[in-house]
């Protein structure tokens, strides 16, 4: 799952792609570069990000995904809001990401029913101000398992056909680096939940302390993508469906030896 963000404060690459013909162009890179599907936002959930009015964040991400659409490319809409689900699906999208995992508004469940489209459940605690307060755990795979059940439960329950729930364990939500280390030394526990698994490591927090060891300043976002490619690999032999990453050659490569020393094995 490669990303584009139509936004200008991404923490990763905002503003890189705001314009709508630089977000398509980018999508299909992506895909060039060996992206399945194309995962469109336009609202940044890096911490500490304000939400943007839903008619912003409309007129950021409609056009992108009807542009990659028309292109054949397989779309995802990375969004919280039932409204941009719904435009997003009516204009090619085939799949919604909602980071809160329909907790962020209440019609989105039922949205993304009647849509018939599958949906990702990410474990979320809270929005982007405040959810750095929120990372308190005493066994955070255990809970986050136990948390990602009760709310799959729940969107099932609203209507979401199983078959089409995809979990995410939500690494860097209400999370600090050694909790997400855990989680993907313990990526494979989350198979109890039946579910296919989606990964989204991408240039996150916890790999800039990795990679800058104790004390040290991290790296900037897109000095990350080796460390994120590893991730990615360990993923797959974790059983991952997908992985949601900046950066796709790299990752696709990773991932191509993972399947390849599975195969000998």
């Amino acid at each position: 799952m490669g990303v584009v963000n139509v936004t200008p404060d991404s923490f990763s690459d905002g503003g890189r792609w705001f314009d709508t013909t630089a977000a398509v162009k980018h999508g299909l890179h992506l895909v060039a570069e060996g992206a399945d599907l194309v995962d469109v936002g336009g609202e940044s959930t890096r911490p500490g990000a304000s939400r943007v009015d839903e008619a912003e964040e409309l007129r950021r991400v409609v056009p992108v995904v009807r542009g990659l659409a028309s292109e054949g490319v397989t779309v995802s809409v990375d969004t919280m809001r039932a409204r941009v689900a719904e435009q997003a699906v009516a204009a090619g999208a085939a799949l919604v990401n909602d980071v809160s995992g329909g907790l962020a508004d209440p019609d989105m469940i039922r949205a993304v029913a009647a849509a018939e489209v599958p949906f990702v459940v990410m474990h979320w605690r809270g929005f982007s101000e405040s959810m750095n307060s929120r990372a308190v755990y005493g066994d955070v795979v255990a809970e986050v398992l136990d948390e990602l059940r009760q709310r799959m439960d729940a969107v099932i329950a609203a209507g979401v056909a199983p078959e089409r729930v995809v979990i995410d364990p939500g690494l860097g939500f209400a999370k600090d680096a050694a909790h997400d280390l855990a989680l993907v030394a313990h990526l494979a526990e989350l198979h109890a939940l039946g579910r296919p698994l989606l990964v989204a490591a991408s240039r996150k927090r916890f790999l800039g302390h990795v990679l800058a060891g104790p004390g040290a300043s991290p790296p900037p976002a897109r000095e990350r993508d080796a460390a994120t490619a590893a991730v990615s690999a360990l993923s797959a032999q974790a059983g991952a469906w997908a992985v949601r990453v900046h950066e796709v050659r790299a990752t696709a490569d990773a991932v191509r030896v993972a399947r390849a020393v599975e195969g000998a094995a």
